[in-house]
């Protein structure tokens, strides 16, 4: 550590409290909303698995716009879950 502080040019005790200051801790509500996020994204990967298993099936210009429709519906719910719980700024 005493290399590293002296190439940033700060002490041992500087560079670890910056360090410190850098570190965020988890709290009970930011696990149950990681928690939650990791079971959307679960579901949502389930269903772009069985979207891609009936596209590969019924490859069809009519069944195409549907694909895309719905992956348009996965990509939105999936930026939605990106959100969850980034207003109050816990951390992730």
């Amino acid at each position: 550590m005493a290399g590293k502080a002296a190439a940033a040019g700060v002490s041992p005790s500087a560079l670890l409290r910056g360090a410190m200051a850098r570190t965020r801790t988890w709290t009970a509500s930011a696990r149950a909303v990681e928690r939650e996020r990791t079971r959307q994204i679960a579901r949502i990967g389930n269903n772009l698995n069985q979207l891609a298993r009936w596209a590969n099936t019924h490859a069809s210009s009519v069944g195409a716009v549907s694909v895309i429709a719905h992956l348009v519906s996965f990509e939105r719910s999936l930026l939605a879950v990106a959100r969850i719980g980034e207003e109050d700024g816990d951390a992730r």
